[in-house]
């Protein structure tokens, strides 16, 4: 048998604005990493070793970050999550400079889209798990279909690439909510971060808008509904994807912001949650158990980017396992290419599609409601993965 070194390169956010929401990546490198210190393939056995990149929440940064790794840690394989426009700096640098990289936790149109390339496009280096656009469309329109059936449906979008992508009329959440019988009314964009929605609330009244969906943060989303209540006006339910995928209470300090978004009953989308049927492919550790372990060791409540990371580490370990060699960039890239494997994320299949490089995770629907610890994330819909059991029920504003 011979040993050699292998090394699994990341890039996290370990400093700036998105700081808060690496921490889950931070706490699975800790705790994984005894475990992947050594990999067997085949009758060979490899030390390796985990060289992790601060990407400073910047884009710059985040491409400064794998030509370090690259070049300096010899990285075989490269690791990432989070960030609209750090993630898709991460994954072009990783094209460039031949690793193969897995990413995740970003709709896979924009993934695509953000590349400057158009779905069915094939990278040679970069692969990515999450779900899509439409698949948002599609939960979110299961939880406005429990309060009120098909009615106008009022869209807080910004004016920036989440709000570009949304409104797509081919490859966005648009034509997936539409074709399920809403009539989607644009709001009006808005820059980041608001100063004020008077024309968006105008618009809503104009419109009878009475459900809203978004991608706002949670400061600006605060900011509207409580011009909204102002002004007389109060959605019946909003659902919100991006930052509301966490507790406000983790994205902000701010307790008038924490109060608003308590009040408004936030629906949002779910990927992982406690509750999820899933093990670990590397010591059948359950989402549970994850959870639990997290909370014990941070003292801070589980957030739905921790098991997506644990499947991260997963996939590098089961890649460099069953590489040709492990030791050649190509043969990694080519191992990923070809993976199915059952993760505490579910199953990761890269060899379906919904195209090249991209692995989907069906999602489930949530929604915030109030607790003594603080917001608490219920299972309110589960159309598209029945396996997971519902916790709540879905509650309209009142």
């Amino acid at each position: 048998m011979s040993s050699t070194s292998l090394c699994v390169g990341v890039v996290a956010p370990l400093t700036g604005r998105l700081a808060p929401l690496g921490s889950p990546l931070s706490y699975v490198l800790c705790a994984l990493g005894p475990r992947l210190a050594h990999v067997r393939n085949g009758g060979r056995h490899y030390d390796v070793t985990i060289a992790v990149r601060d990407s400073r929440s910047d884009p710059e940064a985040a491409r400064q970050a794998v030509r370090d790794l690259v070049d300096v840690d010899g990285a075989h394989i490269v690791l990432t999550m989070a960030g609209t426009r750090v993630l898709p700096a991460v994954t072009d640098a990783c094209e460039e400079a031949e690793v193969p990289c897995v990413s995740t936790t970003f709709p896979w149109q924009a993934y695509v889209h953000t590349r400057g390339a158009d779905p069915g496009h094939r990278f040679r280096w970069t692969y990515h798990f999450a779900w899509g656009l439409d698949d948002i469309a599609a939960v979110f329109a299961d939880l406005w279909e429990g309060i009120d059936g098909r009615r106008a449906v009022g869209c807080l979008w910004n004016d920036d690439l989440q709000g570009g992508l949304l409104r797509h009329d081919r490859h966005g959440f648009t034509p997936a909510a539409s074709a399920r019988g809403h009539t989607l009314v644009d709001l009006g964009a808005y820059r980041e971060p608001a100063g004020d929605f008077h024309a968006q609330v105008g618009r809503m009244r104009e419109h009878g808008a009475d459900l809203v969906t978004s991608a706002a943060t949670a400061t600006d989303l605060a900011l509207f509904h409580r011009q909204a209540r102002e002004a007389g006006l109060r959605p019946r339910l909003i659902t919100c994807s991006r930052w509301l995928t966490y507790p406000h209470t983790h994205t902000t300090p701010a307790p008038d912001v924490h109060g608003e978004l308590a009040d408004a009953r936030v629906a949002t989308l779910v990927y992982w949650s406690p509750d999820h049927p899933h093990r670990s492919s590397l010591d059948g550790t359950t989402c549970a158990e994850l959870a639990r372990a997290y909370q014990h060791a941070t003292g801070s409540p589980w957030l739905q980017p921790l098991g997506l990371a644990h499947a991260l580490l997963e996939t590098a370990h089961h890649a460099l396992a069953v590489a040709a060699d492990p030791t050649d960039r190509a043969s990694v890239a080519q191992a990923i290419a070809g993976t199915t494997l059952d993760t505490v994320a579910g199953t990761l299949d890269w060899t379906r599609g919904p195209t090249p490089n991209i692995a989907l995770l069906p999602l489930v629907g949530g929604q915030w409601h109030p607790g003594p610890r603080g917001p608490r994330l219920a299972i309110v819909t589960n159309a598209a993965h029945p396996g997971v059991p519902l916790t709540g029920d879905l509650t309209p504003s009142r």
